[in-house]
């Protein structure tokens, strides 16, 4: 553990002045506390953000409760707001006042209920003391608590020294009661660019054949938050790897040592590309202003790109290394490996396309306008700019061969064409069909696909040519 050991081996108690501020409604909250007797302290990721960024005001305060019983804290709390209790034993309150809401807490901790490593539970004791408390915590940078009363940071577990360092290191043994903690270790690397201590690495190799008892919605969860905040995603693949939890997601994991052409991929094998792509993905995703949902689908995409290298790439006699058909390949790898993670339809169904067309801009320099609107159609429901992200994080990701995109002339012509968020409209309908004497059936499917084919490449562009095409056929 970081800092000075106490006489029990633990980290001694460090205390440390610090401004973590807050909200008019956190002030209200924790001044009903005070009030009925109890100290109320800042706990969690909310002080650790304030540490990393100081003078801002963090988001998603959770406070836990000293010196009150359940009872007497709810009573206090509704006095000055709405109070919901979530979990067992009024384990956390959800408060809500002033148009905010807080996660209020009793003090927790870890108790043995049998002989096994896994037989251990989480009670509420408002008797326990901080250190108790803290201790189930998973990381010792999120096991730090800020009393508003005196101004300091409390941190029973060398967390300061961690933060200050850049290290994550696991709390202790209630590290091990939920194996998705390495999963959360390895976001955190992501989001903070730090790295792993080697004892934390040790213990989640360790916890790597529990994958399998890890919900995939919790597994995907991390995924997500993951791919929608992180500025390092490489440093995600990197905990994955060191861990031996990238064994959990073979069709990443099967990237590692798939050599590349070094004249166009210096940066060594297609694993090595993929992690730089991811950031540079992050990277252009930021610069876009995407968030949440569709900072994620770039981010995985920049990921998953090359994966179809796994199944296509050849060492030729003459020595050269070739892949092709990885694009199209790296379609159903990618879908496997998404539908594997617990993905969601609407990520999978823009992450697949933006994996099989990015190396459109590559072989087609000089496109035509018909050429983009079959672009923009292909990549439905992702889009064209999406398609510029993941593009140009593709030649981003090369080390010293990294590049722009040659996406500049496919992005004017559908600026031009308003196809660059949407495809454009099919001018030929069902209704066309149905007022031209055609019988609905599934010829109407074929042929409004043509129609749309004739659209793209320029043979109808208003509704007197698509009734006139309609009328030859």
């Amino acid at each position: 553990m970081g800092g000075d050991r106490s006489q029990h081996g633990h980290p001694a108690e460090v205390r440390r002045q610090a401004s973590v501020p807050t909200t008019a409604a956190a002030a209200r909250v924790l001044g009903a506390i005070t009030g009925a007797g109890g100290r109320g302290l800042l706990v969690g990721g909310c002080v650790r953000d304030a540490l990393l960024a100081p003078g801002s005001t963090p988001h998603d305060i959770d406070i836990e409760v000293y010196g009150l019983e359940p009872r007497a804290l709810v009573a206090a709390l509704s006095r000055v707001a709405h109070v919901a209790e979530v979990g067992r034993a009024f384990s956390v309150l959800v408060v809500r006042t002033q148009g905010e809401s807080f996660d209020v807490a009793l003090p927790r901790r870890m108790v043995r209920t049998g002989s096994g490593p896994d037989d251990v539970d989480v009670v509420v004791d408002p008797s326990a003391t901080l250190r108790e408390s803290s201790a189930r915590r998973d990381l010792t940078i999120n096991a730090l608590a800020f009393d508003p009363a005196s101004g300091e940071v409390v941190d029973c577990w060398g967390g300061l020294a961690d933060l200050d360092a850049g290290i994550l290191r696991h709390t202790g043994p209630a590290f091990s009661a939920d194996p998705l903690r390495v999963l959360r270790a390895a976001r955190f690397a992501a989001q903070l660019g730090f790295t792993l201590d080697p004892s934390t690495v040790a213990l989640a190799r360790e916890l790597a054949p529990q994958f399998a008892v890890v919900p995939t919605e919790r597994v995907w969860g991390e995924w997500q938050a993951m791919a929608a905040t992180a500025a390092h995603p490489s440093a995600w693949l990197d905990v994955l790897d060191e861990t031996g939890w990238i064994e959990h997601f073979p069709e990443v994991a099967a990237q590692r040592g798939i050599a590349q052409d070094p004249r166009w991929h210096p940066e060594g094998d297609v694993f090595a590309h993929s992690r730089l792509a991811a950031d540079a993905g992050a990277r252009l995703a930021d610069e876009a202003g995407l968030t949440g949902e569709d900072r994620a689908v770039v981010v995985l995409a920049s990921m998953l790109h090359d994966v179809g290298k796994t199944v296509s790439t050849q060492h030729r006699a003459d020595g050269r290394i070739t892949s092709h058909g990885h694009d199209e390949a790296g379609r159903p790898i990618a879908h496997t490996f998404l539908s594997r993670t617990g993905a969601p339809r609407s990520v999978i169904e823009r992450v697949l396309p933006l994996v099989r067309e990015h190396m459109v801009a590559t072989t087609v320099r000089d496109p035509s306008a018909a050429a983009v609107r079959r672009l923009a159609r292909r990549l439905v429901p992702a889009t064209m700019l999406e398609w510029a992200l993941v593009t140009g994080a593709d030649r981003g990701g090369r080390g010293t061969a990294s590049g722009p995109a040659s996406t500049g002339r496919w992005l004017e012509l559908a600026e031009l064409a308003g196809t660059t968020r949407t495809p454009t409209a099919a001018i030929l309908t069902g209704r066309h069909l149905v007022e031209a004497g055609m019988t609905p059936g599934p010829h109407f499917a074929t042929t409004l696909a043509a129609a749309l084919a004739a659209q793209d490449t320029g043979v109808i562009t208003s509704e007197e040519d698509a009734l006139a095409w309609l009328a030859a056929r």
